[in-house]
């Protein structure tokens, strides 16, 4: 599977570039799925209005409003009630997921109930991450990131990338989220990792990961200089 890991989204011509060209054919000949569920247990995100503007286009946030030839809605947290012959058909024939950002563990854990997670190295589709919906993608989160407990208690996420993510770096409304406080961060983090600003996104084909930016970036990693 072919993975666009934002921390903002789709916010700039440079990304959109990156993403127009992981996929099959143009967006309007494309189909999508949303995924609003890692919204629902965030503390400052929740259930209600956040997730209907996700869901809409009604956000800031450039995701669903990028003009695909239709957009669906996956809710993971029903998956586990139904058939799997319901959903499980609609999850291959889609070209791109697009995973709204919130609490990452609780998007980790209806990942891997409902299914998803197992199904993620046979899917052809892009999976597009805003924040949470790419930090689900990473071996674990940090404990600055960790509000919801999930059932293991540790901050462990899916793994699917050999990388973590600090995203929102130097956000204007998260004044926490410095390029210091990324690096004390890393120093608790047992793998490689990336701190990307909302102008920035890592590109994954192949197993292979570069970075895509019209803003700041670095790389850490315990055996070469950070980029």
């Amino acid at each position: 599977m072919r993975l666009l890991l934002t921390s903002g989204g789709v916010e700039n011509p440079t990304i959109l570039d990156a993403l127009t060209a992981m996929l099959p054919k143009p967006i309007p000949e494309c189909t999508a799925l949303c995924i609003p569920t890692a919204q629902y247990a965030h503390p400052y995100v929740g259930p209600g209005v956040k997730p209907w503007g996700f869901v809409t286009g009604n956000e800031q946030s450039q995701m669903t409003q990028l003009g695909w030839r239709s957009v669906g809605l996956l809710e993971l947290t029903a998956l586990a009630s139904i058939d799997d012959e319901r959903w499980k058909p609609l999850v291959h024939e889609t070209d791109v997921f697009l995973a709204a950002g919130g609490d990452t563990l609780y998007l980790a854990h209806w990942m891997r109930e409902s299914g998803m997670a197992d199904m993620l190295p046979a899917l052809s589709g892009v999976w597009v991450g805003l924040s949470a919906g790419s930090m689900v993608m990473t071996p674990r989160i940090g404990e600055e990131f960790t509000s919801w407990t999930q059932p293991s208690g540790d901050d462990r996420a899916l793994g699917v990338v050999d990388f973590a993510i600090y995203p929102h770096l130097d956000h204007p409304m998260l004044p926490e989220n410095t390029m210091a406080n990324a690096e004390a961060w890393f120093a608790r983090i047992d793998c490689p990792a990336y701190a990307i600003d909302d102008d920035t996104a890592i590109r994954v084909v192949d197993g292979e990961a570069d970075v895509v930016s019209e803003g700041r970036w670095r790389r850490f990693a315990r055996d070469e200089s950070a980029n």
